[in-house]
């Protein structure tokens, strides 16, 4: 199949704007590539510290034989997705041995839970997280100890923490090992209108607890489809999982197997066995698989966190991208999945129904894909269409379904929900901003309506909550973007919100925050660059007052004041003290990203602003 011309213009406009910045990225981690084992190149007492504690792979270490993976893990017992990694490493090192290898827990990176902080304090380092992990893996690689890497993470920040710290040691091969969503409990649909009836005050606390204890249940990812479990879409279509990984349930024996067969895999693509075999992390993540990402996120529904991550991480790998290439490929990119939040079924439902690798094999066909990745399975993107099972207990792969097994949830590229995949760019005297539509009618995808300005999601809430919120408005909450406070998530906004759109009012979000993966039926501008707190810009946002008409239009990708240009020229930026965001819950040591970190289109990331041309 041909490449379809929109994904060849924008892969190639990529290499072009990246030449210098690919260039040097390449060169510096091909010249840390190491034909011998990376032990061998440490001195004796740096060595003896690196086995001290190793137990019965002491001698393998000592010696000059055999690859060694590096486990950056993520576990910890209080996330429900993380949880299951708690075995991974006793597995992982048997796997290894039986395999001529070792492998050793390079370090742990933090992992927090959106979930447990959406709407507090601590939702405000979250996005910061996501640095923070890519440099606790940088620390734990530091060692360099390893000829190979296994990465245990899912969730939000994690996986593009992760991914972002090992392109620093692109020389390595690098695996991901998910760890699955959890089975099936509560229906999102059915979890959401409690939600929203605890909202106007309908439903008891007691109830709505109930209603979230029968949605998020056991270990596993949460099962609708936000950022955790778009970022195992996004390794997938990048060649970074074993093929199928992604939504196997936890503590399954397939689950296993696949962590065996990772370990495996990894000893196998070193560089020290010949060099046909070797798969580097720097040459799988390349333009094209950047573009197979965008892609991906675009025929899923995916998360519109990605409007961020995915800038971060094709920059850690010396690539630039912006929004208008993401807007120009969802344009072009046909609507494939039906999954909460923009349908009623979960992830599990989407996986037994044809899953990732029937959206691969439909998109390779109508060539809105490359194919020609340097998967970490040693073939393409067409074997990572491939389903794994079990044959007894051996591990095979077969192709996915010739048909979905559910038509409500997947469909084929030439029968699609929509023609485009709904993640758009938005531009105009406002800035410019990210909007996801998938999951809004067509009704709601344009508003003009005057704004009801709030400095944080609370002041709303409690507007909200007074009956305040009455007619047709745009609500603009202000001063959410990473210079401000780390730009929280402002999901606690969606019941509200959902609320007066059922009640007949015509009504969006503008925001400089983030709104989450759950992203849903509303209309809303989110990520707005230069943030409020971008005095430097003299940013648009902050100059909004109430009343003033505000015009949104995701089709047509505009997003406009409707103000007098002499009135909106001479007003001055208007925003309340951030001060108390500022302390407390540990938020003050994060106050050098808030200086450090660049604007939401440059991925609103603290590691490399000052470098980027």
């Amino acid at each position: 199949m041909a490449l379809h011309p929109v994904t060849e213009r924008v892969t190639q406009r990529i290499a072009d704007r990246s030449r210098p910045t690919r260039a040097d990225y390449l060169a510096r981690v091909d010249a840390a590539r190491q034909s011998v084992p990376a032990r061998t190149h440490l001195g004796c007492g740096n060595l003896a510290h690196g086995f001290a504690a190793a137990g019965e792979d002491k001698p393998r270490l000592r010696g000059a034989r055999g690859g060694n993976i590096g486990i950056v893990s993520a576990y910890n017992d209080m996330l429900s997705a993380h949880q299951p990694y708690e075995p991974y490493p006793a597995l992982i090192r048997m796997a290894a041995r039986n395999a001529g290898g070792s492998a050793q827990v390079a370090g742990g990176v933090p992992a927090m839970c959106d979930g447990v902080t959406q709407g507090r304090a601590g939702m405000e380092m979250s996005l910061f997280s996501r640095d923070t992990i890519a440099l606790a893996t940088a620390v734990a690689l530091s060692h360099d100890m390893f000829d190979a890497v296994l990465c245990l993470g899912i969730c939000d920040k994690i996986v593009p923490g992760l991914l972002i710290g090992a392109l620093s040691f692109g020389h390595l091969p690098v695996i991901f090992v998910p760890g699955g969503p959890m089975p099936s409990g509560l229906p999102n649909k059915e979890k959401a209108a409690v939600r929203q009836r605890y909202a106007e005050g309908k439903a008891t606390r007691e109830e709505l607890l109930a209603a979230e204890s029968a949605s998020y249940h056991s270990p596993g990812t949460c099962t609708f489809y936000g950022t955790a479990n778009s970022n195992q879409m996004l390794m997938e279509v990048m060649g970074l999982h074993l093929p199928g990984s992604a939504f196997v349930n936890p503590h399954t024996p397939l689950r296993d197997a696949l962590t065996v067969a990772a370990t495996e895999q990894a000893l196998r693509i070193t560089a020290l066995g010949d060099n046909a075999g070797y798969r580097p992390l720097a040459h799988t993540i390349d333009e094209k698989a950047i573009v197979n990402a965008m892609v991906g996120l675009a025929a899923t529904g995916g998360s519109t966190n990605h409007a961020l991550h995915l800038v971060a991480i094709a920059r850690a790998a010396g690539l630039i991208i912006d929004w208008d290439d993401l807007d120009e490929l969802s344009r072009v990119t046909p609507l494939l999945a039906r999954v909460y939040p923009n349908g009623s079924a979960d992830v599990n439902h989407f996986h037994a129904a044809g899953g990732i690798g029937f959206v691969i094999r439909e998109l390779l066909d109508a060539g809105l894909m490359h194919a020609d990745i340097r998967c970490v399975h040693g073939g393409d993107l067409r074997q990572q269409q491939l389903e794994p099972y079990l044959d007894d207990t051996t591990l095979r792969w077969r192709e996915p379904p010739a048909q979905s097994r559910d038509a409500g949830i997947v469909r084929p590229a030439t029968e699609p929900f929509d023609s485009e995949g709904g993640l758009r760019r938005l531009q105009g005297n406002l800035g410019r901003a990210v909007a996801k539509i998938s999951a809004v009618a067509p009704e709601y995808r344009a508003i003009t309506a005057p704004a009801r300005v709030f400095d944080t999601q609370d002041a709303m809430l409690d507007a909200f909550k007074a009956g305040a919120l009455e007619g047709d408005f745009v609500a603009v909450v202000r001063g959410q973007g990473p210079r401000a406070n780390g730009m929280p998530e402002l999901h606690k906004l969606t019941p509200p919100l959902s609320v007066l759109q059922d009640r007949g009012q015509r009504i969006a979000l503008l925001t400089d925050g983030r709104m989450s993966g759950a992203s849903g039926k509303v209309l809303a501008a989110i990520h707005v660059s230069p943030e409020a707190a971008d005095a430097g810009a003299n940013a648009p946002i902050s100059r909004i007052r109430d009343g003033d008409l505000l015009h949104i239009d995701a089709d047509a990708g505009t997003l406009d004041a409707l103000v007098d240009a002499a009135e909106w020229d001479a007003r001055a930026p208007e925003l309340a003290s951030l001060h108390p965001n500022r302390t407390g819950l540990g938020r003050e040591l994060f106050a050098l990203m808030r200086t450090q970190v660049g604007t939401a289109e440059q991925g609103a990331c603290s590691l490399f602003v000052a470098e980027a041309p």
